[in-house]
């Protein structure tokens, strides 16, 4: 039998490239879809709840099986003489800070858990704020969240000169012995924007993350490039094969 002619061993080989970039751009484009859908869910939920803003007990926010799921709660309880949690790299409105996190203490003897404060501006020589406990008894209400996403790595942190901790992430399980704390609730409360206490917030689940449409967008130009690759293998083939 006669070898195969190296032209057509040319277009095999590049039909086997073309399809697997087709099937890569194919399947990052599904998993931007995914990512898409899995966002517009939370933010669709969030919303109903802060809509309904019906209060459920903060003893809720250590129910584990609860531990990714939005629940607007509401209690009495105190702020732990604990050192404030400064979680580096929030951005907002174009400016780079932190957002302040304290643990809070219900009534009754439920789990502390972490409470958001609100976003604070860090200056160029990134001096950290002062955040002062906010003392005695307090009522607060608030959005429970899973803890903010913060990317590839650890959720480390770095105990500062006054106390405080510099987070890179929350991790619950693991600041509870820094804060001096038996533990925490896996989730944190986004304190509502109303209360009078704390710094600018706001209810945003998503900060200093891609919201669904920017994933939409990613999704239709990995599939675009799939079928770029595809119009080219088609057009190549045929410029080949023309006597």
């Amino acid at each position: 039998m006669g070898r195969p002619a190296t032209g057509d061993t040319t277009l095999v080989v590049g039909w086997l490239a073309a399809l697997l970039a087709i099937a890569g751009f194919s399947a990052l484009g599904h998993w931007q879809l995914g990512r898409q859908q899995e966002k517009q869910l939370m933010l669709d939920q969030v919303a109903a709840t802060v809509a309904a803003k019906s209060p459920r007990p903060l003893a809720i926010a250590a129910d584990g099986a609860r531990a990714g799921v939005y629940d607007w709660a509401a209690g009495g309880g105190r702020f732990a003489e604990a050192p404030a949690v400064l979680l580096d790299n929030q951005q907002r409105e174009g400016r780079a800070g932190v957002r302040v996190y304290r643990a809070f203490v219900p009534d009754g003897g439920a789990a502390p858990l972490l409470v958001e404060l609100g976003w604070l501006p860090l200056p160029g020589d990134r001096r950290l704020p002062e955040v002062p406990r906010p003392v005695g008894q307090h009522d607060i209400a608030g959005l429970l969240a899973p803890p903010p996403a913060h990317g590839i790595g650890p959720a480390g942190f770095a105990v500062q000169g006054d106390g405080s901790l510099l987070a890179v992430g929350l991790d619950p399980a693991a600041l509870a012995p820094a804060l001096r704390l038996p533990g925490l609730a896996p989730r944190v409360l986004k304190l509502d924007p109303d209360a009078a206490i704390g710094y600018a917030r706001d209810l945003d689940i998503l900060p200093n993350t891609l919201p669904p449409e920017r994933h939409l967008g990613y999704a239709v130009q990995w599939f675009a490039l799939a079928l770029a690759v595809l119009a080219t293998a088609i057009v190549l083939t045929s410029r080949r094969q023309r006597p």
